[in-house]
């Protein structure tokens, strides 16, 4: 069974930190870009970081940069999304997503993404 498995999320204070993960299994990570998005209530769906195939292909929204950090283990088949110097505006659901076999840029763009998580819920309140 194909399926990616985020976690990590929970309640946090302002300037906290989460380390969300998403783990795949029946296919693999490598050879493919990664991206984690995120959705507010009443808002869509928005990317905050992403991954290419190479460590080197990063990008972040700008909401997010320098706070957050995007990695993959490709040993454990893992993609990690450390947060710190959370704010109350990180608070969503938060989705990882992968895209086929060969693709070596990434964006922010959904239609990109050929199979995505269930979403884990991130809240930053005092």
């Amino acid at each position: 069974q194909v399926q990616l498995v985020e976690s990590g999320g929970g309640l946090v204070q302002p300037g906290g930190s989460l380390r969300l993960s998403c783990a795949a299994s029946g296919f693999t990570l490598d050879y493919r870009a990664i991206g984690w998005f995120r959705q507010a209530p009443g808002k869509e769906r928005e990317g905050v970081s992403c991954i290419g195939r190479s460590d080197g292909i990063k990008s972040y929204t700008d909401a997010v940069k320098g706070r957050f950090t995007i990695s993959r283990d490709n040993a454990n088949n893992t993609v990690y999304l450390q947060m710190n110097s959370l704010k109350p505006e990180d608070t969503a659901v938060y989705y990882c997503a992968a895209t086929r076999l060969g693709s070596y840029y990434c964006n922010f763009w959904v239609g990109s993404y050929d199979y995505w998580g269930q979403g884990t819920q991130v809240t930053v309140s005092s």
